[in-house]
């Protein structure tokens, strides 16, 4: 019997050694292709076995053109999504798809932004998720250069409508690695119906000029709650009033812009700031100007994360279902890799549907909306 040393890594050379067959033998037998007699095989997986030997994913890879491994993608600037909020919505979403991937049998990795170099060209990824794209995103159009298919949560209607038209005509042209790389297949983060929820929230709770803080991206959820804030000021008959902060200056570009927003209406009574750190940013420079959150003034955000519970007043949010959002896109884009995905409808056809698993918005009214009695 061979005592390999506890540092030594078995190879598929010692293991061929010892079993005294070829390293191509080994592999057959291991892997189960090739021609190789009952009797070898069993040799070489009990000599394998004895010998704790481990193949080496590197070479798996290279055979079977998978990588075994999904990445997390946000275009989101550093200071966004690994920033202030960085406990909140971007870390709940990577923690539900990574849970479902390891489950899959999928290795996950979160990709940070690089303002230099494209993540997608430094990743050996099979898929991924993108999370809330900008429009003509760098990172979608990575993905789309080298094939590799993706899954955004992010919704129908928010994005690029005309992109996802390119996206179909060239999946229909001609399959990519792995099946199509265009945006067919999303997850509905329901902006539209969250951003309403908020605002019918609001003007019920008595507020009469409600203003809107948002940020100054074209994201999906800034986008909707602009259109529904202004759908919903012609139907209820409040004049539009919107104050905008940079993304990354967070909470405190939000305070600052509350600031002058307050001193140049003071009668606004109620502010929808659907980014989490523009609304504790918000609740300061209210409070600050002598108001009174959830009396004579309503504050409410987009995510009920760990900003919106432990804010003083707690904030009124919504349960995005965020659990079940990224279970979702993971074993949609599972399904897509598992081969669902070429131009055959009756492929396409058996894809988990884009609200597959994903519950709608659900309103969570606190403090800063009810009143402290409430």
């Amino acid at each position: 019997m061979s005592d390999f040393p506890r540092t030594h890594r078995v190879t598929i050379a010692d293991v061929a050694r010892e079993a005294g067959v070829s390293r191509t033998t080994v592999s057959h037998a291991l892997s189960g292709q090739g021609k190789v007699n009952a009797a070898t095989r069993d040799k070489v997986k009990e000599v394998a076995e004895r010998l704790n030997y481990r193949p080496s994913v590197r070479a798996q890879s290279l055979r079977s053109g998978r990588s075994q491994t999904l990445a997390l993608l946000s275009s989101m600037p550093a200071a966004v999504s690994a920033g202030p909020s960085q406990l909140g919505f971007f870390t709940e979403l990577a923690m539900g798809c990574a849970r479902t991937a390891l489950l899959e049998g999928y290795v996950f990795v979160l990709a940070p932004p690089n303002e230099e170099t494209n993540p997608v060209d430094l990743l050996d990824i099979d898929g991924a998720i993108l999370l809330e794209p900008t429009l003509d995103d760098p990172l979608a159009e990575a993905l789309r250069e080298r094939g590799i298919p993706y899954v955004t949560i992010d919704g129908p209607g928010s994005g690029d409508a005309e992109q996802q038209v390119r996206d179909t005509e060239q999946r229909v042209g001609g399959a990519s690695r792995g099946g199509a790389a265009g945006s067919k297949w999303s997850i509905d983060l329901h902006h539209q119906v969250t951003a309403q929820l908020l605002l019918d929230h609001l003007v019920d709770q008595g507020a009469r000029q409600p203003a809107l803080l948002v940020s100054r991206s074209r994201r999906g959820a800034q986008t909707a709650a602009r259109e529904v804030y202004a759908a919903t000021a012609e139907a209820r008959g409040f004049a539009p009033l919107i104050a905008e902060a940079d993304e990354t200056s967070g909470e405190d570009g939000a305070y600052a812009a509350t600031q002058e927003l307050l001193a140049a209406h003071p009668d606004i009574d109620a502010l929808l700031a659907p980014i989490d750190t523009f609304a504790t940013g918000a609740v300061r420079a209210a409070e600050e100007a002598g108001r009174t959150i959830g009396d004579d003034l309503l504050i409410a955000t987009r995510y009920d994360g760990l900003r919106a519970r432990t804010s003083s007043p707690p904030l009124t949010a919504v349960d995005l279902g965020l659990e079940a959002i990224s279970k979702a896109a993971v074993e949609m884009l599972v399904a897509v890799l598992d081969g669902h995905s070429t131009a055959n409808d009756e492929m396409t056809d058996s894809v988990p549907t884009a609200s597959a698993g994903a519950p709608g918005p659900r309103l969570v009214a606190r403090e800063s909306t009810t009143g402290p009695s409430s």
